[in-house]
């Protein structure tokens, strides 16, 4: 498929249409349905192409006109469906658009459908979806990673130009790079979350997936900034970072590395590895200084991120009992039993395990057992990248520790799913914008992501660096 600026240009030319690429992607999505990337495509799409048209003709095409976008099913859009992937919502239609969507639409953006997802975007394989598990389209024995994979494949395999997924602990980025696409979490604050589903609301941000750095900072120049019904978001007016796409030369550009024995004790493939060094090697032969950094132990960062989005699920989460909102059983029943039995049935398994552990440890935490403990290292990790920054300009990393797995490979040890998660949760738990690019394939031919992270609100620094390693 073609990027959404290539897409544009032969728009522009007369070379295609909007609705001719509308008919095409619908027919590939139908194509392509055993990868079970939707849950639901837009009933209204064709007539938004024909309007896209009509502008492109007039000349007063708006920045987004004729991108499709497909959207994770956590996002609301107006007149389709809003289940997080969840039985407990799986009736339930939005009747507003959250509000990146509105300045999608608002800039000609087309929503093409909504994606498959982990539900209630807890998982890092895409196999805790109550509608069924997303297939990796490079190989469909092996996961697409989680809790964004609907969206990520629908960008892999060419199923819309850009996507929309949500990112707590590298739910953008890791499945990103199993699936061989660009996938961008910005920093906390910088993009509203107002009608977006929340699990964990001080880790949970909305990024993107798409083809190439071009299409990631298009997409989220338009979608940032501040909105007065999120009061996280930060007061910043929205980014203007496409027209500040540049070349840029890595001479004397500050590269901050992890010490070669946390990559070795986190169980790095051989692959992974060697394209890792090839990288940093060939940064070095273009004049780049690469610096070794020391972090707080990275052991601590899942445990810490376990803790701290449990907990927060468990409070979020406490509205869906099947009164408020939610699934309503079928059965006969009385008093709190009931409650028991819409959430015993509304929920997944996966679900059902955080929000027990996460009320298990706000119960437990008298004695700062648990939760203030994590607060205290969320902390630590956030000076430890204050501290980094002032030496270096952007750490770089793999974005996994492997390429993708097999389905059901990791289901009976849950401590090695959430590893999955091992070098993306530090940029969560500390708010800076990251980017998985990338880099690369395995012996197998299952796609290598490599992760830049840099300061708060240095997307525009992010983007030129990550665009010069992607040549």
């Amino acid at each position: 498929m073609k990027t959404y600026n290539l897409f544009r240009e032969q728009v522009l030319e007369n070379k295609t249409t909007c609705e001719q690429e509308v008919s095409n992607v619908l027919a590939r999505i139908e194509d392509k349905k055993d990868l079970n990337a939707f849950l639901e495509t837009n009933k209204n799409v064709l007539e938004q192409a024909v309007e896209s048209d009509k502008r492109f003709k007039a000349g007063n095409p708006r920045r987004l006109e004729g991108m499709l976008v497909a959207v994770k099913d956590n996002i609301a859009v107006k007149g389709m469906k809003l289940t997080a992937a969840s039985h407990m919502l799986d009736n339930f239609q939005s009747i507003t658009d959250a509000a990146l969507i509105e300045k999608i639409k608002q800039e000609g953006g087309i929503i093409i459908g909504k994606t498959n997802m982990d539900e209630f975007a807890m998982g890092s394989s895409n196999e805790t979806s109550y509608f069924g598990a997303v297939k990796n389209p490079i190989n469909t024995d092996y996961v697409p990673g989680g809790s964004s994979g609907g969206s990520a494949v629908a960008v892999a395999a060419e199923l819309a130009h850009t996507a929309l997924g949500t990112d707590t602990g590298g739910s953008i980025r890791q499945p990103a790079a199993l699936c061989g696409t660009v996938g961008f979490k910005p920093t906390y604050g910088r993009i509203s979350r107002s009608g977006v589903i929340a699990f964990a609301s001080s880790l949970d941000q909305v990024g993107t997936f798409s083809h190439n750095i071009e299409d990631t900072s298009l997409l989220f120049d338009v979608i940032s900034g501040r909105d007065d019904a999120d009061q996280t978001t930060a007061d910043l007016e929205p980014a203007d970072t496409y027209k500040n796409l540049k070349d840029v030369n890595f001479e004397n550009v500050r590269v901050g590395v992890l010490d070669d024995k946390i990559l070795s004790q986190c169980s790095c493939s051989t692959d992974i590895l060697n394209v890792y060094n090839k990288i940093l090697n060939d940064l070095k032969d273009k004049g780049a200084v690469v610096e070794t950094i020391k972090f707080l132990d990275s052991e601590y960062w899942v445990p810490t991120y376990i803790v701290l989005t449990t907990v927060e699920a468990s409070a979020n989460l406490a509205r869906y009992d099947g009164i408020r909102y939610g699934h309503h059983t079928d059965k006969v029943i009385d008093g709190e039993d009931y409650v028991a039995l819409n959430r015993g049935e509304g929920f997944g398994a996966e679900v059902q395990r955080r929000l027990l552990a996460g009320t298990y440890f706000l119960v437990s935490d008298a004695d700062n057992k648990y939760y203030t403990k994590a607060q205290q290292i969320r902390q630590i990790v956030k000076d430890c990248y204050i501290e980094a920054f002032k030496k270096v300009d952007f750490m770089f990393l793999p974005t996994t520790a492997s390429t993708a797995f097999k389905f059901n490979e990791k289901q009976e040890d849950q401590v090695k799913m959430y590893l999955s998660d091992l070098f993306t949760t530090s940029a969560n738990l500390a708010g800076i914008p990251a980017i998985s690019i990338p880099a690369g394939c395995d012996s197998n031919g299952l796609p290598i992501g490599m992760q830049l992270q840099t300061g708060s609100f240095q997307e525009e620094k992010l983007f030129n660096f990550a665009k010069a390693l992607l040549k």
